[in-house]
């Protein structure tokens, strides 16, 4: 089989991406510090690019893992090289969001006034395995940067959340959903500008299905899918960027931002499309194999309990949740924050989860 072509994920979604007012963007942003945790992840590293776009004084990208921090180095050096004027001071640091005393150093030396928080373990399947990390990097690390963000007077702190924190079926989901309360929590308790952002899976992130699908497809198929009635809402990297990069912009603190993605698409209905894209005829050339549905997936995703919970904003892509009743006592909170520093790392898998459900009653597990 051939070397396949780059597309256009317009060709997949069959529609326009989505744009936002770059001159409100530019106002807001014009001179500010601002830092992005998990920068080196598909959604963190975007957010660096689109911000070299909006003349801020300065990006501090914090990820844990040297070679994708490395990368996104080279690329901003080369794109600030392209554009032939004189880019943002730029500050790469390799730190994991779980140890506070280094991030504290951080904030101390670099000042954010802006945090886009998007360092999180995401993937539905390996945290299911993997309960006790899921608790340590997406509550614990979240919690150190609210906390952070707290005491260096942060202006704004964006929390990158997903559409599988809504009835959580999964570890990955459940813990998504105790960031969001903590990010309310220190909106209510620490008068911190927080807010939470939610949206879906995003076209050609590392790990989703566009990338595997296009490896199955260069080696002649089959390109598997879970479930022929599996459906996902969709939206591209740059259009999930601009659209949390927008909500920093209208944020007040204590909101939930939902990005309006459309409908939710058919996983098998991508994979055909994709298939023929790249010259093949699906069922002939390439076969589709449906594998079963793995541990903690979902048929379809919720990006909120309740469509009337929702408030349009200025921004008719971005829908806001009216209230999030989950409000986290202090007592509550300091149990669960000291539970997983001390107590989780002993636990065995099912006290783990009876642990998340207590904090997320709605988390259903063993699905």
């Amino acid at each position: 089989f051939p070397s396949l072509r780059e597309f256009s994920y317009s060709e997949l979604l069959d529609r326009d991406e989505f744009s936002i007012e770059l001159d409100l963007m530019e106002k807001f942003f014009s001179g500010k510090t601002v830092l992005i945790s998990g920068a080196g992840g598909s959604i963190g590293s975007e957010i660096c690019r689109q911000l070299l776009k909006f003349n801020v004084g300065k990006i501090v990208a914090v990820g844990r893992g040297e070679n994708s921090i490395y990368n996104l180095k080279r690329e901003i050096d080369d794109f600030i090289r392209m554009m032939k004027i004189p880019g943002p001071e730029v500050v790469y640091r390799i730190i994991d969001v779980k140890d506070y005393r280094l991030i504290d150093r951080l904030f101390m030396d670099q000042k954010p006034d802006i945090v886009f928080h998007a360092a999180a373990h995401k993937h539905v399947p390996l945290m299911e395995s993997n309960e006790i990390e899921a608790l340590q990097n997406n509550v614990l690390g979240t919690n150190n940067i609210l906390a952070l963000s707290v005491k260096h007077n942060v202006q704004k702190f964006l929390l990158i959340s997903t559409d599988k924190a809504v009835r959580p079926t999964n570890v990955m989901g459940a813990t998504k959903r105790i960031a969001e309360i903590l990010t309310s929590y220190y909106k209510h308790s620490a008068g911190l500008n927080s807010t939470a952002v939610r949206f879906g899976n995003v076209l050609g992130s590392r790990g989703s299905v566009i990338p595997l699908f296009r490896d199955q497809i260069e080696r002649g198929g089959p390109v598997t899918v879970t479930h022929p009635d599996i459906t996902r809402y969709f939206m591209s990297i740059p259009e999930a960027s601009l659209l949390v990069i927008n909500s920093a912009a209208i944020s007040n603190g204590g909101e939930i931002f939902v990005l309006d993605m459309g409908e939710q698409f058919k996983i098998a209905d991508i994979a055909e499309k994709m298939i023929e894209i790249y010259g093949y005829t699906p069922g002939r050339d390439i076969k589709i194999e449906y594998t079963g549905l793995r541990p903690g997936e979902k048929l379809y995703e919720e990006l909120f309990y309740n469509k009337g919970e929702m408030i349009k904003t200025g921004n008719n892509k971005i829908l806001m949740l009216k209230n999030d009743n989950n409000i986290l006592s202090e007592d509550d909170f300091n149990l669960l924050i000291e539970s997983v520093k001390e107590k989780v790392p002993y636990m065995e898998s099912l006290e783990v989860r009876e642990f998340i459900k207590r904090f997320v009653p709605e988390y259903c597990y063993g699905v």
